[in-house]
């Protein structure tokens, strides 16, 4: 099994967002750093200038130092209240109201993948989640089934899938690229393998992307392909998994109507090939225990047509 991601990291910002929350923390690590070496260097001093020396007595008993005391509490409460209005700040930056208006994305988080849609188009896609850079792009953020957490530390700040409610995000990528996240709020046996991948593009080819997406399902006339759609149709995957110009608009699982596109599957789990695809329908829960895939019992020639199938929709 191949780890397709490499670690993200928010101290990479790819977006104007995710600039704001790095200067935050840059400055909480600065304030953090100063006030140990404070600390330790009191600590080193009192140590070694009254230390215990031959011939000692008791120490003098002392209590009471305004001076000391001011600064012990005068200086922390300065830096709370100045942190608190810099975070205020960079949260009205970030996150102001999402206005009314229509989301560019919409984010749907299930047991363990994600969807999303493209509200004005007929576009759905999984897991893989096309962006333009450029310009500020506002995401809807919903969960289906139970608390999920939207997480790519490169675009800015996290933000809780909630069943019942609607949350927003803004993000405005600086420059084409592939950003890596994960769902950050435990939500079952495959948390760690709910994966995020964000290709953001450059306006054009996001339009041409997104338009090739709203398009039906390509029809193969491959003979294994024809012979797997006609098994798909004929079983009960339709019952889950949508495909766009078919009978198939179940909408439990992932839309599969350009599944061979993706880079990935199972929610980056591992790359996107015939191999993996037949080791997936032969035995949903050995790859991916806790999914909610169940095991069909299919003979080895259904399995290589449905395989033949899917690999070509694109």
């Amino acid at each position: 099994m191949t780890n397709l991601l490499r670690i993200p990291s928010m101290f990479s910002p790819a977006s104007y967002e995710a600039d704001e929350i790095y200067t935050l923390t840059i400055y909480f690590i600065v304030a953090a750093s100063v006030v140990m070496l404070v600390v330790i260097g009191l600590l080193i001093y009192v140590v070694v200038k009254f230390r215990a020396k031959p011939g000692d007595g008791e120490p003098q008993q002392f209590t009471g130092n305004k001076v000391v005391e001011s600064f012990m509490i005068g200086i922390p409460t300065l830096l709370v209240i100045g942190f608190f209005f810099l975070t205020a700040r960079t949260m009205t930056h970030v996150l102001p109201p999402d206005a009314d208006r229509q989301p560019d994305v919409v984010i749907t988080g299930h047991q363990f993948w994600w969807e999303a849609r493209y509200p004005g188009t007929k576009a759905i896609v999984a897991n893989e989640i096309h962006l333009p850079v450029g310009r500020r792009i506002l995401m809807h953020i919903a969960a289906s089934d139970v608390i999920h957490n939207w997480w790519v530390p490169e675009l800015g700040p996290k933000m809780d899938a909630i069943p019942g409610r609607t949350n927003h995000l803004w993000v405005t990528i600086r420059k084409p690229g592939v950003y890596e996240g994960a769902c950050s709020e435990f939500c079952g046996a495959q948390h760690a393998w709910m994966r995020i991948r964000v290709v953001a593009q450059s306006e054009d080819d996001y339009r041409q992307w997104l338009n090739g997406r709203g398009q039906n399902a390509v029809q193969s006339t491959d003979v294994a392909a024809k012979t797997g759609a006609a098994f798909f149709n004929r079983q009960t995957c339709g019952s889950c998994h949508r495909i766009r110009g078919t009978s198939a608009q179940g909408n439990v699982g992932p839309d599969l109507t350009h599944f061979a596109s993706r880079k990935t599957m199972l929610a980056g789990m591992m790359p996107n090939n015939r191999e993996n695809l037949h080791r997936w329908l032969h035995d949903p829960q050995a790859v991916k225990p806790g999914s909610l895939m169940p095991r069909f019992i299919y003979p080895k020639d259904s399995i290589n047509v449905l395989v033949a199938y899917l690999s070509t929709l694109k």
